[in-house]
């Protein structure tokens, strides 16, 4: 069976791994061992799942093929943005009904703070900085859908304020925008020293994290499940599964109800205080509401990291850093001619409803994944939510509907087919923004 990440990433030239402190690897999993809880996946949601259970007395085993952060959670753009992303309030009523709606969009709004609350208790040192999240509207008709989403979502607590084009112009320094949304609860960290110390907390309260452990099988036997890696197995009680984008065979029909897509970042050189100082000057980080998305932020050390959609080519190696250079430059002409010294992505879960999807297929087995964009917050408290479930939390207390694995339709076609989508939609971008 194979291992549930990918074994090939961008790694070298991400900014994250050049940046963050350097850290030994942890130990593969050797021999046999017994716990209460075995996670599979040592990313946010994995570590977060394992702090709370290690706090709670369990005994806790973390498996990662890669190690902590190899996979999306340390190679996402580490923006925390509240919110949930392309559906609307009444969109996600209709889906998931009243009850879970309001749980949800409480769990949903409140999950930047969380994030931050979470690193400020620990002492996580990850370079957090909540200072705002503008989202920016590239059309009229971007612009109005805004508009109505924010009344709705600022009905039940959101904070949301709409600016005008100006006011877009001094907050981010790009006259690309016609209109946008401040959310003040917004912010970004360093994603993978983030993670690291997420790992870092939850070892010092007991759990034990392995790396280069992919697990090849999962069985059960009576109450108790044993999942088997290369050199060592674990037998528990529950098994959280935490894979996100990537999932494999490993769980029947789980890689096949997400499609997985690879967001794309590049980090300029430090720059001059000149060239940067009209960039986002008041320390927001800012993203569009276009087909095919942009999101950009300052570092402290003057870069500028700017992200948007990347595909895999044949071989497996990202593709589309020319197009977000050329992008980068059009939405800041003050970046033309600039060194962009990194390249990386990884891959995230796009479910077919855009929700969060919770499953738990078996008893002792529970699985969430599928944050569609927000993975650094709605990680964060889905790893949370399934540790409390773990604990004895009833699935109708839960803020994410219990429900089955289910294949997304045309799977297979949409995956083929994304390479042309894409640029259609890169088409229907510049249409609008002309």
């Amino acid at each position: 069976m194979k291992s549930h990440i990918d074994a090939t990433p961008e790694w070298p030239q991400s900014l994250w791994m050049h940046s963050a402190p350097p850290e030994p690897p942890n130990a593969s999993l050797t021999g046999d061992h017994t716990a209460d809880v075995t996670i599979i996946g040592a990313g946010y949601t994995g570590l977060r799942a394992a702090l709370r259970l290690a706090e709670a007395g369990t005994r806790v085993v973390v498996l990662d093929a890669g190690d902590v952060g190899f996979g999306a959670s340390g190679r996402t753009g580490g923006q925390v943005n509240p919110m949930m992303p392309f559906n609307a309030p009444d969109r996600i009523r209709q889906l998931i009904g009243e009850r879970t709606f309001g749980l949800l969009a409480e769990q949903s709004l409140n999950s930047a703070d969380e994030v931050f609350d979470l690193i400020n208790t620990y002492q996580i040192d990850c370079q957090a900085r909540q200072k705002g999240w503008l989202r920016v509207n590239h059309s009229a008709a971007a612009h109005e859908k805004a508009v109505n989403d924010a009344r709705i979502w600022n009905a039940i607590g959101a904070q949301m304020e709409i600016v005008g084009a100006d006011e877009v112009v001094a907050l981010s320094g790009t006259r690309a925008y016609r209109s946008g949304m401040v959310n003040p609860r917004g912010g970004a960290v360093h994603p993978l020293m983030f993670v690291r110390g997420l790992a870092q907390a939850a070892d010092q309260r007991g759990a034990r994290i392995f790396g280069q452990s992919a697990v090849r099988k999962l069985s059960k036997s009576g109450d108790r499940w044993t999942v088997e890696t290369a050199q060592g197995k674990v037998t528990s009680d529950w098994v959280v599964v935490a894979t996100n984008g990537y999932s494999d065979a490993l769980i029947p029909k789980l890689a096949s109800s997400i499609i997985p897509i690879s967001p794309i970042q590049i980090a300029t050189e430090p720059l001059s205080d000149d060239l940067l100082s009209a960039i986002l000057p008041q320390g927001h980080t800012i993203s569009d509401n276009r087909r095919v998305i942009m999101y950009a932020r300052r570092e402290p050390d003057n870069r500028l990291v700017y992200g948007g959609h990347g595909e895999p080519d044949r071989q497996g190696n990202l593709t589309g850093f020319d197009w977000l250079i050329k992008d980068a430059e059009r939405v800041f002409p003050q970046l033309r001619g600039v060194v962009w010294t990194h390249r990386w992505g990884g891959r995230i879960a796009i479910t077919n409803d855009y929700l969060p999807h919770l499953h738990e297929p078996q008893p002792g087995l529970i699985i969430g994944l599928g944050y569609n964009g927000r993975g650094v917050a709605m990680s964060n408290v889905m790893g949370r939510v399934m540790a409390e479930r773990v604990l004895g939390a009833s699935p109708e207390s839960l803020p994410f509907p219990v429900s089955s694995i289910a294949r997304v339709p045309l799977r297979n076609l949409k995956l083929l087919g994304m390479p042309l989508v894409i640029r259609w939609m890169r088409f229907l971008d510049y249409l609008e923004t002309r």
